[in-house]
């Protein structure tokens, strides 16, 4: 993504600060790792939220700020309790500005596996046209 006028831009952390939002959930709330990818016709967002299903997932799109939030409950298992534990539970929140450029309108979302599948589609006029040049 090298180009000045970006069509996403995307933040650098891992934990979300407390202090950047207000929490209704005393959980940890971290930000999934995500995948970009572009075509001529689209972006499709690949975000990893593990534990999530589609009744946990709210994508908020306000004054071109896509939000992304992922609530996870808890999975132990009924008369178990953690001995031992390497992942960390939690919420997962992340943010993009978007560009004019995307189709605010038709973006479509679909959750599966623990991995949120976004496609953010550009407007047909944004597409980059090849002209021919003939002589007279």
């Amino acid at each position: 993504m090298a180009k000045q006028d970006q069509t996403m831009e995307v933040q650098k952390q891992e934990e979300t600060p407390a202090d950047e939002m207000e929490r209704t959930r005393s959980r940890r709330s971290f930000i999934p790792r995500t995948d970009i990818y572009e075509t001529e016709s689209e972006i499709i967002v690949l975000a990893d939220v593990p534990g999530a299903n589609e009744k946990a997932v709210d994508i908020t799109l306000e004054k071109n700020v896509l939000s992304i939030t992922a609530y996870v409950e808890p999975a132990i298992p009924s008369g178990f309790e953690i001995a031992y534990a390497e992942y960390e539970e939690g919420d997962y929140q992340r943010s993009f500005r978007l560009s004019d450029e995307i189709d605010q309108d038709k973006i479509k979302a679909v959750v599966s596996d623990g991995v949120l599948r976004l496609r953010l589609p550009k407007f047909q006029e944004a597409k980059t046209k090849k002209i021919a040049v003939k002589t007279k």
